[in-house]
């Protein structure tokens, strides 16, 4: 499609409909993208699912069947699987396992996996009233739970962690994963954004015991406060009125500004003085471009405007921050987020799975010249764009 043409919201729908067909699987849920990522994974899948939901509530119901039935069982340092823990992606074929020898399928090097699995079941309930699905996979549920506490806090103080057991996996494992430290933080990570991601899995499973029934041996809501106080005191930068990228292994702040932690709008773990502070920051225009929200400052001396993870723009990313603009009622500087991923549509005639801004035009990183680094076609970011305009 020429980029100055112009193409109407259903158009667009349609389109993006036969692109999330294309990554939906026999058995309902959605792979990760295409040609690269073709298959199973953990966060990729639930956050699309969670982007479908009100669409084809469907997607959801077979993500958690399917992560449901690969939760981890054992201890095992090679796959990083634990009692509980969800997972990072699978590749179900030996001539794909052969492309990561060092690695076990299923693969769960992923911290955030977990928690966002018992959210989606809460949000899946709330959308659909399928209590009887939601009761199947109850166990499942309370064991994503143990795991948060009893594997995800690797030193006890209320914080998920990550460090890698396989030194061949993933060093960071986050959504800004990488088997390298491009992130610059010592281990063990507590990502900021995956206590967003807890406390929200907490609210959830209060909600889905009081509607489904189970046991839990400690009553969640001390816990949930005493998170909800403790990150807002340990993770917030008073200097620069933002929270921090993450706590390193030693408990200092990476005093990084990254878009990490708009995904905490959603979540309810933002003490209200510092939310109007928090989202005032995110569309400073070290952040904030035409074409969306960078993951990275242009101010930060790492930024990389081509970078993946120092510097492009993630529509999912910018979906996630969206989502909790919306709930806490910022609806004009949601919509600037709406129309910023508009305008990329537009101009690329798609929604690729990131790209980058330089010089103030958008740079579509899955056709470039020399190896492409962003897929032209990825689950999150299509169903994303596609939950924005779905009521339009």
């Amino acid at each position: 499609m020429p980029k100055d043409d112009y193409v109407n919201i259903d158009e667009i729908k349609r389109r993006l409909l036969l692109e999330i067909d294309k990554l939906k699987t026999p058995d309902g849920y959605l792979n990760a993208g295409y040609p690269r990522y073709n298959t199973l994974f953990g966060r990729d899948s639930l956050i699309s699912a969670w982007q479908t939901l009100k669409i084809d509530s469907s997607i959801a119901r077979a993500t958690l069947k399917i992560l449901a039935k690969y939760q981890g069982k054992i201890i095992d340092p090679m796959s990083e699987e634990e009692p509980g823990k969800i997972l990072h992606e699978h590749r179900f074929t030996l001539e794909e396992q052969k492309k990561l020898l060092n690695w076990k399928f299923p693969y769960y090097g992923s911290v955030d996996s977990t928690p966002l699995f018992i959210f989606l079941a809460a949000q899946y309930l709330r959308e659909t009233g399928d209590k009887s699905f939601v009761k199947g996979i109850m166990k499942n549920i309370l064991d994503a739970y143990l795991w948060i506490r009893n594997y995800g806090d690797l030193d006890r103080d209320g914080y998920v962690e990550y460090k890698r057991k396989n030194p061949y996996g993933l060093f960071h494992q986050g959504w800004k994963d990488g088997t390298e430290d491009h992130l610059g933080i010592k281990p063990p990570v507590a990502i900021v954004e995956v206590q967003g991601y807890v406390y929200a899995a907490y609210q959830s499973l209060e909600f889905l015991i009081k509607e489904i029934g189970g046991k839990i041996s400690r009553d969640i809501s001390p816990i949930k406060k005493t998170l909800k106080l403790k990150f807002n005191r340990d993770f917030w930068m008073k200097k620069e009125n933002f929270f921090a990228l993450a706590l390193d292994g030693d408990k200092k702040q990476k005093k990084t500004i990254a878009s990490n932690p708009g995904h905490l709008l959603f979540t309810g773990i933002v003490l209200e003085d510092k939310v109007e502070l928090l989202v005032s920051r995110l569309f400073k225009e070290d952040l904030w471009t035409p074409y969306g929200i960078r993951t990275h400052s242009s101010l930060e001396p790492d930024f990389d405007p081509y970078s993946p993870h120092l510097g492009c723009i993630w529509p999912h990313d910018n979906w996630i921050i969206y989502k909790g603009l919306q709930k806490l009622g910022f609806t004009s500087y949601a919509g600037r987020i709406k129309e910023a991923l508009l305008r990329v549509y537009k101009k690329l005639g798609k929604i690729p799975e990131f790209y980058a801004v330089s010089r103030g035009e958008v740079v579509d990183m899955s056709t470039l010249e020399k190896e492409p680094t962003a897929n032209p076609l990825q689950a999150w970011a299509s169903a994303g764009l596609l939950e924005m305009i779905w009521s339009d």
